[in-house]
C-alpha cells in the first residue's frame, strides 16, 4: 500500500459519521506532491453531509492549488467503495482525468482513471 492510500486511511479516522457509521477518508495529491486530506462530515439532515472527496478537493482549492495527480479513497467495505456521483463531478471539474485508488483497511486496493468511473462527464465544454 502506498503513502497516499495510507493517508486516506488515516483521514478516515477523523470522519464525523454518527448517523450512518460509514466513515470515509480521502487523500488528494497535487502536482507538487503535496497531500490534501478529507473525511466525510455528516449532518442530521443528511442532505448537508459532505463527502471525504469533496472535503479534500475544496480544502486544496481554498489553499490555491489548481493541479492534481491522483486521489485515494478509503472505506471499510469488502467491495471497494467508489466516489458518489456528486464527488465524481467535483473531481472531474477540478482534477480532470486523475488516477483514483480505492482502498480498504485490509489492504485491498484498485486503481483506475476517473473517466472509467465517469464516462461522458459534463464539463465546461458543454457550456
Amino acid at each position: 500500500m502506498d503513502s497516499l492510500a495510507a493517508a486516506a486511511l488515516q483521514a478516515r479516522e477523523n470522519a464525523h459519521a454518527p448517523y450512518s457509521k460509514f466513515r470515509v477518508g480521502a487523500a488528494l495529491e497535487d502536482s507538487q506532491g503535496r497531500v490534501h486530506t478529507g473525511c466525510n462530515v455528516e449532518n442530521a439532515t443528511y442532505g448537508l453531509t459532505v463527502c471525504a472527496e469533496r472535503v479534500a478537493v475544496l480544502k486544496a482549492i481554498s489553499e490555491g492549488v489548481r493541479s492534481f495527480r491522483r486521489i485515494a479513497i478509503a472505506a471499510d467495505t469488502e467491495n471497494l467503495t467508489p466516489p458518489c456521483g456528486a464527488c465524481r463531478q467535483i473531481l472531474w471539474e477540478f482534477c480532470g482525468d486523475i488516477e483514483v485508488a480505492l482502498v480498504n483497511p485490509r489492504g485491498k486496493m484498485e486503481t483506475l482513471p476517473l473517466k472509467t468511473l465517469f464516462p461522458r462527464a459534463y464539463d465546461r465544454s458543454f457550456l
